[in-house]
């Protein structure tokens, strides 16, 4: 065979005669799991794409990126980017900025009129998807691309789900979101929006649907006890957030309490500065450590000023006045009350205690799993009832809108499967691409890049965007900032540091394999790959 790119070398007898025979272990190129593609819950090729955003290919990064999520613009704004919680380079210096460039490619997209890959030949089958928020959305996409025939059913009377009616637009602009739904659309789903399903088996009989997938969210919310007169002002913060949304904001007051600890309450605080409030104080239970909001989202609050009362309760509230119970933290690090009460100025109250699912729609004697409020499914996102599935905040999961996205990718993998007739194992993953296995001595440390923020003033009193995209040189930067951990990237490390020239160069831009001939196992190709690709294995005898 020839060998391409090979050295030649006048070495004497080792390279008169092959070493091969010498080695008690021989390298082998290896494809792990990067963390960033390990923790990513919509199922996203991160290192893929980021490979070819550093290298100016934007168009190709983005065409893989959306091969998995149909919404890298939105979910550029508003994941909380797991992957990055995940990502190796964080033990170097800093994580690299992967959801910031997500939405610069996202934003590309949008402002070149990039369009989704289309829908496969027509299956014949057709699929009812009921909600058209993250999950149904990422279902319908991938449920056309797979040649189905879609009809999205959404009670409200804009698509998005909570997207829309939940996430305020300083976090996501409204004609972002409405632009990427419009591309799922143009692919030929059917969405009839303003009408409730009732009866989920009714509805599937009556349109024939050969499946169903149930992404009806969380938009119920939950109701407290609280002692409150008749002329004092309590509201939710759905219907507050929803209010908002739909150009019909609730009054509040001059001094607004939102009791609660997730991103909604936090949302519902920011949102009601906008709309005027001086005060906006967020009332917790536990301690900030113990809070589930997102560390961004309460700094971003609190830089707003937006305050929190720790380790408080709401105990009763009449007219103006609220009185306050102090907690304390017990020995199981739970609160408890302390019988200490405070009284605050208060023009309104807004209840931010959590949301559950409505389920009405699977009807009376549904045979459908229910379990703590939620839907139970299988490994495919089937429901009990065959061709029944669920994804997102309805079934047991961690509320976010990428999560929600990956189950409607999951559950459209399943529908698929489960209309042809065949099973559907999940794949296995590869294993994974730990720090310990990177080469960091060829990597020179690069801080991260910070995003832009809209000046103070502003945020306080407008719904305006807060967090600027990042440029294209900041983008193709934290792209460059990619390990790369567990894949080549065609360095030449390899091939320029082995001693016996037993690395062949098959493509000038990389690919490799060796030659086994001429390699004596020395490890040094090892050993110097900078992302920990090669692995050094017995050798067979």
């Amino acid at each position: 065979m020839e060998r391409p790119f090979a050295i030649t070398l006048d070495v004497g007898s080792s390279h008169a005669n092959r070493t091969g025979s010498w080695r008690v272990e021989r390298p082998v190129y290896v494809h792990r799991q990067p963390p960033c593609n390990g923790a990513c819950p919509a199922g996203e090729d991160i290192q893929g794409w980021l490979y070819h955003a550093e290298s100016g290919d934007y168009e190709a990064a983005w065409r893989l990126l959306v091969e998995t999520n149909p919404l890298p613009a939105v979910m550029g704004r508003i994941c909380f980017h797991p992957c990055e919680t995940s990502c190796n380079r964080a033990q170097l210096d800093e994580a690299v900025g992967i959801n910031g460039v997500e939405r610069f490619l996202g934003d590309l997209a949008l402002e070149h009129g990039w369009a989704l890959p289309g829908a496969a030949p027509s299956t014949g089958s057709r699929v009812l998807v009921v909600g058209s928020g993250p999950a149904g959305l990422g279902a319908a996409y991938h449920l056309r691309r797979l040649g189905h025939a879609v009809h999205l059913v959404e009670a409200a009377q804009q698509p998005g789900g909570m997207m829309h009616y939940g996430i305020p637009a300083y976090r996501l602009p409204r004609d972002v979101l409405a632009t990427e739904i419009q591309r799922i659309v143009d692919l030929g789903v059917e969405l009839e929006l303003g009408r409730t399903v009732t009866d989920v088996r009714r509805e599937r009989a009556a349109g024939s649907y050969d499946a169903v997938f149930l992404a009806v969210g969380a938009q119920l919310a939950r109701r407290i006890d609280i002692p409150a007169g008749d002329s004092s002002r309590v509201v939710d913060a759905l219907s507050l957030l929803h209010g908002v949304a739909d150009g019909d904001p609730p009054q509040l007051g001059r001094r607004v309490v939102v009791y609660g600890g997730g991103d909604t309450a936090v949302d519902a605080a920011r949102t009601a500065r906008r709309l005027g409030a001086t005060d906006a104080v967020i009332i917790y239970r536990r301690t900030r450590s113990r809070m589930p909001a997102h560390v961004e989202e309460l700094d971003a609050a609190l830089a707003e000023g937006v305050t929190v009362r720790w380790l408080s309760t709401v105990d009763s509230f009449s007219g103006t006045r609220m009185t306050v119970e102090r907690m304390e933290t017990g020995d199981d690090g739970a609160p408890r009350p302390t019988g200490e009460f405070e009284e605050l100025d208060a023009d309104s109250l807004v209840l931010a205690i959590g949301q559950d699912t409505d389920l009405s729609l699977l009807g009376q004697g549904t045979s459908l799993t229910v379990e703590d409020g939620v839907l139970a499914l299988t490994p495919t996102m089937m429901t009990s009832e065959p061709g029944v599935f669920a994804g997102g905040d309805a079934t047991p999961s961690t509320r976010t809108a990428t999560v929600a996205v990956g189950h409607g990718a999951r559950a459209a993998r399943g529908i698929d499967a489960f209309l042809a007739g065949r099973s559907n194992p999940e794949p296995t993953p590869a294993a994974p691409a730990t720090f310990d296995r990177l080469n960091t001595w060829y990597f020179a440390d690069a801080p991260r890049t910070r995003r832009a923020e809209l000046e103070q003033v502003r945020r306080q009193s407008t719904f305006d965007e807060v967090v600027v995209g990042l440029t294209e040189d900041n983008a193709v930067f934290e792209a460059r900032r990619c390990l790369s951990c567990g894949n080549c990237f065609g360095c030449d490390n390899c091939f320029a540091v082995c001693p016996d020239n037993a690395v062949l160069k098959l493509t000038s831009a990389g690919d490799y394999e060796f030659d086994y001939d001429y390699c004596k196992g020395c490890g040094i190709c090892a050993h110097e790959c900078p992302c920990g690709a090669i692995d050094m294995v017995p050798e067979e005898i």
